[in-house]
């Protein structure tokens, strides 16, 4: 998996722990829904602002969102 894919994966898991549709996550990072799904599918290389925004909308700091197994094992 690359890293693309990863960040979404783990956008994806956050998401969903928060039951957050799609759509109201998007809204909350002021992203289009369709450039959400992109992200979570691994399709979207994502800017740093908007990783910022997603990561905001969610409400994990920084580290603990890339303090996470899916990013060490994925890469393996």
């Amino acid at each position: 998996m690359n890293l693309q894919e990863l960040f979404g994966k783990r956008v994806r898991e956050l998401r969903q722990k928060q039951e957050l549709s799609q759509e109201a996550l998007a809204f909350k990072a002021g992203i289009d829904r369709t450039y959400m799904t992109s992200i979570e599918n691994g399709k979207r290389n994502v800017s740093i602002q908007n990783i910022e925004k997603v990561i905001t909308a969610l409400d994990v700091p920084v580290k603990d969102f890339f303090a996470s197994d899916i990013f060490i094992e994925g890469k393996k």
